[in-house]
């Protein structure tokens, strides 16, 4: 992940309320963005300063701002399946403001979960494959 000497400040948060949809949106989007620039140590900070305005004010916009931080792949803080739980309201209120950037961060983390069940199942396999060749290898008559 980049990061470097000087950081940006992180965006600001646009209020939750109703008609900041699209402000509120854009502002999560330019959030992610940050996100993705930080080092290790940022994360972690925009990790706690998310989970605990979440804490503070259980608004949609909080909730996916620390999903977002959740789901980021790689990271210490990684944690899909809470990114999920936190998702799943906004997702499934088709009247939230933030129902489409919700469904599409789910999307990309369910994504990415069933992608990396792929991964360990070819992994698998090509383990297994291996261990047979070295038996076959093994058992040649010499």
């Amino acid at each position: 992940m980049p990061g470097g000497g000087t950081q940006e400040p992180a965006p600001t948060a646009q209020a939750d309320t109703p008609g900041a949809g699209l402000a509120s949106s854009d502002s999560l989007l330019r959030y992610y963005q940050h996100l993705r620039r930080l080092s290790a140590a940022g994360v972690g900070r925009e990790h706690d300063i998310a989970r605990t305005a979440y804490g503070r004010t259980r608004s949609d916009y909080n909730r996916v701002r620390l999903a977002m931080v959740l789901a980021l792949p790689g990271t210490a803080v990684n944690d899909d399946g809470r990114a999920l739980e936190l998702l799943e309201p906004v997702v499934k209120n088709h009247k939230a403001e933030l129902q489409g950037i919700a469904y599409l961060l789910s999307s990309q983390v369910q994504e990415r979960r069933r992608l990396d069940a792929n991964a360990q199942a070819l992994q698998q396999k090509l383990d297994a494959l291996k261990s047979l060749e070295r038996d076959m290898i093994e058992r040649k008559p010499k």
